[in-house]
């Protein structure tokens, strides 16, 4: 019999009138796909408990795409007001979108809880949305090299560069546009402290991100009002 496990919600929706469709981040496992039962007189109850932010222990089975929910309680429920919470929904949509189901990417729960946790206790919420985005795209296998520019030289703090998807960073020879060697060091190391890397780090990330979200847009960018 299987054991509860750590998990957070990321995304709940109705499949039927005693069904709920759910998006989980296990501990050790990764992103999986499951149907809930919600019926009877504990049913508000239930919805009331299986929302975002959410950390549950839950027991469930199947060995198909999409697993069944036998068990779970609600451990706690991460508080996330204004700004925060919005930030939440990204951090959620992102990691439902991009994230594959049913593949052993156990590092992304820890990043996941992370920053989660950082958001309810931080004000300061760009520098963590940045992090996790470079986490992210390094845990799913398809980060950037950011020691050498796309003909293997050594990236030089003085010198600008550019990147190209499936070619890496371009040197921008006698210009001063795009991200310096500096300036990409400091996202590198997950510094964000500097306001001009911040911003350069945003349009990065963005250009990193939007390939493998495809055509269909975020909703939680909308709350953002860009």
């Amino acid at each position: 019999m299987q054991h509860f496990v750590p998990a957070y919600l990321l995304h709940s929706r109705p499949f039927s009138d005693s069904q709920l469709m759910l998006d989980l981040l296990v501990q050790g496992v990764g992103h999986i796909r499951l149907l809930a039962r919600v019926k009877g007189r504990n049913s508000i109850k239930q919805k009331a408990n299986l929302q975002p932010f959410s950390r549950l222990s839950v027991q469930y089975a199947g060995k198909g795409d999409i697993k069944y929910l036998n068990q779970y309680e609600l451990e706690s429920l991460v508080a996330l007001k204004n700004k925060a919470l919005y930030c939440g929904f990204y951090l959620n949509e992102l990691t439902a979108r991009l994230t594959p189901i049913n593949e052993p990417l156990d590092e992304i729960y820890e990043l996941y809880h992370q920053h989660l946790t950082q958001l309810a206790n931080d004000e300061d919420y760009e520098p963590i949305l940045r992090s996790f985005e470079f986490q992210l795209l390094e845990a799913l296998g398809v980060g950037l090299d950011f020691s050498f520019d796309a003909h293997g030289s050594e990236l030089k703090d003085d010198t600008y560069y550019q990147y190209q998807n499936e070619l890496g960073w371009l040197s921008l020879k006698g210009s001063r546009r795009g991200l310096s060697g500096k300036q990409i060091q400091q996202i590198a190391c997950l510094d964000f402290s500097d306001k001009l890397t911040r911003t350069l780090a945003k349009q990065l990330a963005r250009y990193l991100l939007n390939p493998l979200l495809g055509y269909k847009k975020l909703k939680s960018r909308e709350l953002f009002g860009s």
